[in-house]
């Protein structure tokens, strides 16, 4: 299919070593938003944010830097800083739910403060030339509020803004709002990028029978889930390859491999590759069972043949229809 796919930035998950073990073993996404660069008030990168975007980390992809910030100081700050490495744009996030960033008025817990997001981007657009898009939902309470940022947004020159179909206190629960989606559609100036929910071939192309001028489409979840989905879509088949499990084994050895080498301890290992095994698990045929073999691994060595049990497992399944 003619259609560009992004991979959104999920925090603790789609770091570089996940995005090119993915772009390795699976490919399909034409552009990856880095998770959120953080400052606390403290105009320090920390060195974990700096690796990230490090060009040198990110040589087989296109990757935009992404802030998460409610001050003009720290935006520009951050500007800097990407530019510095050869960065041309920044994203800045409005979208991330969690109470915990929610409270202190960041990510969606700003889109209902058309004003400040106004004295951001005029500092931002007046003080340096980094290129801004946005990554939002459609509020934190209802999502009316994204409405009410769109005559301020529509001031600047903005690259796009990625919309979650959802509002913040949803986290992920509940569906996402078409029907709002299609209402910013309807009242923004902007090009739009749509996230929200697209976890199989079969979900994508009700998406784009509903909206068909929208052809920048955002997987988040559906994308670490089944890290095959892109490449389907942009081949318009449900068909899984014949070596799937074979691929997705080279592809997890990989990522358990950086994983070692950065964290210490068996239980930390393991600890990281579980939060991984609760999104893999959804396209196995017995998830619960996955997650609890996982989670029953105390060893390296206990995990491994847990991992190898459960891949045996499907490959049988597989050449049984």
């Amino acid at each position: 299919m003619n259609c560009t796919l992004l991979s959104s930035p999920l925090q603790g998950f789609t770091d570089f070593r996940f995005r090119n073990a993915f772009q390795k073993f699976f490919g399909g996404i034409d552009t990856f938003y880095a998770p959120y660069i953080r400052l606390n008030g403290k105009m320090i990168i920390k060195p974990n944010y700096d690796r990230d975007i490090q060009l040198k980390n990110n040589t087989t992809l296109r990757v935009i830097p992404q802030i998460m910030t409610n001050d003009a100081d720290e935006f520009i700050f951050v500007s800097k800083f990407v530019q510095s490495l050869g960065y041309k744009e920044l994203n800045w996030n409005l979208g991330c739910p969690y109470p915990m960033v929610t409270n202190k008025c960041l990510g969606s817990g700003l889109v209902n403060d058309p004003e400040r997001i106004d004295r951001i981007l005029d500092r931002v657009h007046s003080e340096t030339d980094i290129v801004v898009s946005m990554k939002m939902r459609m509020g934190y309470d209802h999502a009316g509020e994204i409405i009410d940022t769109f005559p301020v947004l529509g001031k600047y020159p903005l690259k796009n803004i990625a919309i979650h179909a959802r509002i913040g206190k949803q986290l992920y629960k509940g569906g996402v709002d078409l029907d709002g989606f299609q209402k910013c559609i309807d009242h923004s100036p902007h090009k739009l990028y749509y996230n929200g929910d697209i976890t199989t071939v079969a979900r994508y192309r009700e998406m784009t029978e509903r909206f068909p001028t929208v052809d920048h489409w955002m997987l988040g979840r559906g994308l670490i889930s089944d890290p095959f989905l892109p490449k389907m879509i942009k081949n318009n088949t449900e068909e899984y390859p014949e070596d799937r499990f074979e691929t997705f084994s080279k592809f997890h050895d990989t990522l358990f491999s950086e994983f070692e080498k950065k964290l210490t301890g068996d239980k930390q290992i393991i600890r990281k590759m579980l939060s991984y095994w609760e999104y893999f698990s959804s396209t196995f045929s017995n998830p619960t069972k996955v997650v609890k073999m996982i989670k029953k691994a105390k060893t390296i060595e206990v995990y491994d043949e847990a991992v190898y049990e459960i891949l045996e497992n499907e490959r049988r399944l597989q050449f049984q229809y």
